[in-house]
């Protein structure tokens, strides 16, 4: 159980495999992070691991905020907070040529 947020913890996630020791899973959550956080710029949100709470935290930069447990959950929040569908696979939302 988080002390900070009273989630339980999390069982791990398919995209943290091979991530041995906690310092591993925790350079990958925020390389994950940092890849969601480029990935997201374009559409109005943010997201941000602190490595503290359980999950990425997604923000719209007029301020509403969430929580999702794993990145399943991501793409189906930014679309709820945005309001418009987005392919992470589609690659003009990631920058690459199409």
């Amino acid at each position: 159980m988080c002390a900070s947020c009273g989630y339980p913890a999390a069982p791990g996630h398919w995209t943290e495999a091979g991530a041995a020791t906690a310092p591993d899973r925790l350079r990958a959550r925020f390389r994950r992070a940092q890849v969601l956080k480029a990935m997201l710029q374009g559409s109005g949100l943010v997201a941000h691991d602190g490595g503290l709470v359980p999950g990425i935290q997604l923000a719209t930069l007029s301020g509403n905020q969430t929580i999702v447990p794993d990145l399943e959950q991501v793409w189906i929040a930014a679309e709820e907070m945005t309001g418009r569908v987005i392919d992470p696979l589609d690659p003009r939302f990631w920058g690459g040529d199409g």
